[in-house]
């Protein structure tokens, strides 16, 4: 159950609070010092944490409350309400919690306690560990093993030059300009603070399973006791005429963030080439930022094969909305550097275009290192591939899915990050089955769908409620089976949802849901 109270309904600990006036056994809002706070009463056990989400500010207190533990409604990051512990991602670092003294029936806050990130279990004889990949499956995958005790056996390699941060921002707030460098970076601490040798700027170009070692680009060899790879996926580059100019530019890295938008400061135009999600996105961003927007796309609805015609036409409408201008089934055939010209002949004024239009596993190591690849590695249920000292995380990995009954390999954060940290426990010894649900986000201007599931193909979508007042959920079912489920403006229905499928899976043998080992 979850607390919808507004701010002005709050509970004021700033002055001792009456026991009795505390809800009992729900989320509560409060507020001490300055800060908004998440509260939990069960008789006179009060608990009270920081109560935004530490990935990105969610209000824990329109969470959802199972047992110990809140999801949070933006990003669906799982917390444990005994410890503050960040369980299940996106959210990795812990909620502060305060001290509670209960006198003559009334309840008064502390300075609050330092968070805990849960107990070392006394791994650090078990590696070396070696990490392949900095994105978000690497990052959670370190981060889980530095929590378990392992932080002087890691090593992760990344060919990025920078330490990991959250991709997901690049382009939404990065873009757009509203988070700083600082703010993109994931985690409270950095790794290499941690124990984590980090090797940035560096390429794997090969792995021995039968020595159990990693060699790189400049001949250095890296020692594994286990192995995860998480390779992520590279962008499709376009190949009109005038692709390769310098004002060409495609998303995928911080890198490539950057420099879109230091051209960004200087342009008033801008072509936007597909209309994926990073696509759209991307044009969001940069119209918010004041540019003017072009966006081309051989698809004459974009996003209908994720979402469906009706929500589609809705992102259509949406983007016409805010002043983006949509050319619909056509191509860029040339670009000379000023003006883009599609395939009908038309022309568009550009200072810069970006290029959107999808990407590629990187599947490479897997394959010369001779592990089982089927459109991704193919991995068990706990993560490990055909050899047993390697695993696969992420972008790469192509799981089985116990809530569609289909193996599948998608490119989403949530997926990667949960996966990471699954990965990283069974490296371990654990034997965790990972059976989150898969979701998404995605936000464009005022228009921000939750997506829950997996749907490669569907029969049927059912809509309950308004797409245009953004106040619906869909429902895509394949042979009478729910596959998939999108909510709009329904953050709480989306958590209930998760909750009950991940439920079915742990009832048919699979691991407890948000985080639970």
């Amino acid at each position: 159950m979850a607390a919808n109270d507004s701010e002005n309904d709050a509970l004021d600990f700033n002055e001792p609070v009456p026991v009795d006036s505390i809800p009992e056994g729900r989320l509560v809002r409060g507020k001490f010092d300055g800060k908004t706070l998440v509260i939990l009463r069960r008789g006179d056990d009060i608990r009270a944490f920081r109560g935004t989400c530490t990935h990105l500010g969610g209000p824990l207190a329109e969470g959802l409350l199972v047992g110990d533990r809140v999801r949070c409604p933006w990003h669906q990051a799982c917390f444990d309400l005994r410890s503050g512990e960040a369980i299940a991602a996106p959210a990795f670092a812990p909620l502060k919690r305060y001290g509670v003294e209960i006198k003559d029936g009334k309840a008064r806050l502390e300075t609050p306690q330092a968070a805990q990130a849960g107990k070392p279990s006394g791994a650090a004889s078990a590696g070396p560990f070696l990490i392949i990949g900095g994105g978000g499956a690497g990052f959670a995958a370190a981060d889980m093993l530095c929590r378990e005790g392992a932080g002087g056996g890691i090593t992760l390699v990344s060919q990025d030059e920078s330490p990991p941060y959250e991709r997901t921002l690049l382009t939404k707030d990065y873009l757009e300009g509203s988070w700083d460098n600082p703010r993109i970076n994931l985690g409270a601490e950095p790794l290499d603070r941690r124990g984590v040798a980090i090797e940035l700027r560096s390429e794997v170009v090969s792995v021995d399973p039968h020595r159990h070692v990693a060699a790189l680009a400049d001949g250095r060899e890296l020692p594994y006791r286990k192995l995860l790879l998480a390779t992520g996926a590279e962008p499709r580059r376009p190949d009109f005429e005038g692709a390769a100019l310098p004002r060409v530019h495609l998303l995928r890295s911080l890198a490539d963030c950057r420099a879109i938008v230091a051209a960004a400061k200087s342009a008033r135009r801008v072509v936007v080439l597909g209309s994926s999600f990073i696509g759209l996105e991307a044009a969001a961003s940069l119209r918010n930022r004041g540019l003017e927007v072009d966006v081309v796309s051989q698809d004459t609805a974009p996003m209908a094969r994720v979402f469906g015609a009706e929500i589609a036409k809705a992102i259509v409408g949406v983007h016409e909305k805010h002043g983006v201008r949509l050319h619909l089934g056509r191509k860029i055939a040339a670009f000379d550097g000023a003006f883009v010209t599609l395939d009908d002949g038309a022309r568009l004024a550009a200072d810069l275009v970006l290029a959107g239009i999808g990407v590629t596993p990187r599947l490479r190591l897997a394959e010369a290192a001779g592990l089982r690849v089927d459109h991704g590695v193919v991995v068990d249920a706990f993560l490990r591939t055909s050899d047993p000292d390697i695993f696969a995380a992420g972008d790469i990995a192509a799981w089985p899915d116990p809530h569609s009954g289909q193996r599948l390999r998608v490119e989403h954060w949530n997926v990667a990050v949960r996966q990471g940290q699954v990965a990283a426990q069974n490296m371990l010894g654990a034997r965790r089955p990972f059976t989150d649900v898969p979701f998404f986000w995605t936000r464009q201007f005022d228009f921000s769908p939750l997506y829950l599931g997996h749907a490669a193909e569907w029969d049927t979508i059912n809509i309950d409620g308004d797409v245009e007042k953004q106040d619906c959920t869909a429902r895509y079912l394949l042979d009478g089976k729910v596959m998939a489920s999108v909510m709009i403006g329904r953050d709480m229905a989306c958590l209930e949802e998760r909750e009950r499928m991940e439920r079915a899976a742990a009832q048919d043998g699979g691991g407890a849901s948000c985080g639970a080992s």
